[in-house]
């Protein structure tokens, strides 16, 4: 018989339980107890004659209040991860929706810029052939026709055309 003085943290230590379960272990057992020079108190016990063998945690019983809170947490939690997966899902649903905006304004601007360039062109050949009538309403050489002078500014005019087609193809 080898009889120990152990404080409820040792004794908890050697049976593997808490601190709590060993204090109410002792008291359950009326094991004899004292106080230490320090204030602790020490529990008699003789280890060889204490057949202890903790239960399961999931074998002890909860409290009822304890196990419908952990219950509706449980539903809680899961209700929260189902919010979560949908908003995940919206937020890929309108990812993609702004991903194909994003590429369709890209086209929109390259078009516009298209467009802005094809109109300076077309406003700079207009105030070509404006000058170009011009001339040949007013531009009468002295010895020559008008219906001459008319032909050679048109061939002019139809080369200045061609010249400007070719480099717009390029």
């Amino acid at each position: 018989m080898c009889v120990a003085l152990l404080t409820y943290a040792d004794l908890g230590a050697r049976l593997d339980i808490s601190r709590e379960a060993a204090r109410s272990l002792a008291r359950r057992r009326g094991l004899p107890r004292s106080r230490s020079a320090d204030g602790k108190a020490l529990v008699s016990v003789d280890l060889a004659a204490l057949r202890y063998t903790p239960r399961s945690r999931k074998g002890r019983r909860a409290d009822p209040i304890d196990a419908s809170m952990a219950k509706i947490e449980a539903i809680k939690s899961q209700a929260l991860k189902a919010e979560i997966a949908r908003l995940e899902d919206v937020a890929a649903a309108y990812r993609a929706v702004f991903e194909r905006e994003r590429e369709r304004a890209d086209r929109l601007a390259v078009e516009l810029t298209q467009a802005a360039a094809e109109t300076t062109a077309a406003n700079a050949w207009a105030a070509r052939l404006e000058d170009e009538v011009t001339a040949l309403r007013s531009d009468r050489r002295p010895g020559g026709t008008l219906a001459g002078y008319a032909a050679r500014r048109l061939g002019h005019l139809a080369a200045s055309i061609v010249k400007a087609d070719r480099a717009a193809c390029r």
